[in-house]
């Protein structure tokens, strides 16, 4: 077994994922990716064990948020990632189970700490 932890990084924008990838990849986790709401189910359904999900919410319709109460539901911690803030949007995510939400673009600093954090949990 792989003792890294596995995330899960769900954006519509794949350069966005790959960045993403790449900064996780060199904190020391394994990366799965989802830039579509088929790969997204694809991935939930399969084998892996998934310790954190990260979804940037901007490009999808409010099905995303389906997809949030079922993480919820799988006991998969995860964190909404939004280039604004407003008081509807974090009303929304924590009311489906988001750990909290995260303001593009991110300080790395505070999102790895947060990230090393959540997964300690």
């Amino acid at each position: 077994m792989n003792s890294k932890p596995l995330i899960l990084g769900v954006d519509r924008n794949r350069r966005n994922l790959e960045l993403l990838s790449r900064f996780l990849g060199k904190e020391g986790y394994r990366v799965i990716t989802a830039s579509a709401l088929d790969e997204l189910e694809r991935v939930l359904g399969g084998e892996q064990e998934i310790q954190l999900v990260l979804v940037d919410i901007s490009g999808f319709d409010r099905t995303i948020w389906d997809y949030c109460q079922r993480l919820r539901d799988m006991g998969i911690p995860f964190l909404v990632m939004s280039p604004k803030l407003s008081a509807a949007l974090q009303q929304t995510s924590l009311a489906h189970g988001a750990r909290g939400v995260l303001v593009k673009p991110l300080a790395v600093k505070e999102f790895s700490a947060l990230i090393k954090t959540l997964l300690e949990e």
